[in-house]
């Protein structure tokens, strides 16, 4: 990394977490995803686009007994995936790897219980990248985009696998119309106001259904969380679908 990273703390302080100083830094997005995904003990989730292992950390704090592959583009990313694995008690359940989604997955990887996916936000046509190429590459689509990722995660998952997305609500119909194409189509939508993000979950099913979650708000009038996402972000309580 070009400087010593940050040690910051997520879900009150139940997850240590370094980062990197500059560049992109985890946002509330990769705890509301962990929160989102009904992992049990004992079940094997993908965290497509780890980045430094938020997402997998949050999980296994709230969840004992999963274990968490995390995937990943940027090496140096990885590392800090690695070291935050170790620094919070979790090296044995979770493990990192090095790859370009625009390749298959490793075949010894096998296939998992839930995939967990953060994709980067813009499409490549139509972004303003960011000067610093680690921030760029978490933020814009590259060698993989849109339709390529949800692809791999849709080919990773097990018969009666669960796919959980957080992304853009701009995109939320150009996200359905792929995941229908790759035969996931039970989907379960939930609105997070007043962010214009949204939080899709899906499985495979030859019938499309289509589902409407209730929103999340994450904000109250006052402008801070509601206690709703406060005992999302701060006390690692599972976010209900």
């Amino acid at each position: 990394m070009e400087t010593a990273p940050t040690e910051n703390a997520l879900l009150g302080g139940r997850v240590r977490l370094l980062q990197p100083s500059r560049g992109y830094r985890v946002a509330v997005d990769a705890v509301l995803l962990a929160a989102a995904v009904a992992a049990t003990p004992g079940d094997r989730v993908l965290d497509l686009g780890a980045g430094v292992g938020a997402v997998g950390l949050c999980l296994a704090a709230r969840v004992p007994g999963c274990t968490i592959v995390g995937v990943e583009l940027q090496a140096g990313l990885a590392a800090l995936a690695l070291r935050n694995a170790a620094l919070n008690g979790a090296g044995s359940r979770m493990r990192t790897i090095v790859h370009d989604l625009a390749q298959p997955l490793p075949s010894d990887l096998a296939r998992f219980d839930h995939v967990a996916t953060n994709p980067p936000y813009l499409s490549a046509a139509v972004a303003d990248p960011s000067p610093n190429p680690s921030k760029a590459l978490a933020t814009v689509e590259s060698s993989a985009d849109l339709a390529r990722w949800l692809a791999v995660a849709a080919g990773a998952l097990r018969s009666t696998g669960i796919l959980t997305i957080i992304h853009r609500s701009d995109r939320l119909e150009e996200i359905v119309s792929h995941l229908l194409r790759l035969g996931l189509g039970d989907v379960t939508v939930k609105l997070l106001p007043p962010a214009a993000r949204v939080l899709i979950r899906a499985r495979h099913a030859k019938v499309p259904v289509r589902h409407s979650s209730p929103p999340l708000v994450l904000h109250g009038p006052a402008g801070g969380y509601t206690d709703e996402a406060e005992a999302i972000l701060r006390h690692a309580a599972p976010l209900a679908f």
